[in-house]
């Protein structure tokens, strides 16, 4: 369903979007034992609505999906749902969250939305190849404060 038009009662359409959100203050909490949790509790959230995940990945401190959502849900509205239901459903099956989370808000305001158009196998590369560049950055950021003398940090 990746490349072909869907369909409602009179209406057919191929509406993709590539979003990214990520927990309140950016916390690198997605990862370890919370990722298997997180990414099932999106996937159970997006089939309850009819949207469809074509690709998604979840990174330390951020979600990158590319989903097909349907003409008669606004993306707004989709994300408001996704958001507050999944921070309900996480911090019930995850108590000790509440303590680093007020309020039971797991995401942070706000998400990124771009349409995908006719550039999804390069949107769902990016998604792919994310951690690795993450991963990459990440190497390259500790040896510039590593003193290659004394092997430690400055």
């Amino acid at each position: 369903m990746a490349r072909q038009s869907s369909s409602l009662a009179h209406t057919k359409w191929l509406c993709k979007y590539h979003i990214v959100f990520s927990p309140k203050y950016r916390r690198k909490i997605i990862y370890n034992q919370y990722r298997e949790s997180v990414g099932g509790i999106i996937k159970t959230l997006c089939k309850y609505k009819g949207v469809e995940i074509i690709e998604g990945h979840l990174m330390p401190d951020h979600v990158h999906l590319l989903l097909s959502i349907p003409p008669k849900m606004s993306v707004a509205s989709f994300m408001g749902y996704l958001k507050g239901k999944s921070s309900l459903m996480i911090f019930d099956k995850h108590s000790n969250l509440k303590y680093k989370f007020g309020n039971r808000k797991f995401w942070a305001e706000g998400y990124y939305v771009s349409t995908v158009g006719l550039n999804e196998e390069t949107i769902k590369k990016y998604i792919q190849e994310q951690e690795k560049a993450d991963i990459a950055l990440d190497k390259l950021s500790a040896k510039e404060y590593e003193d290659p003398f004394k092997g430690q940090y400055k």
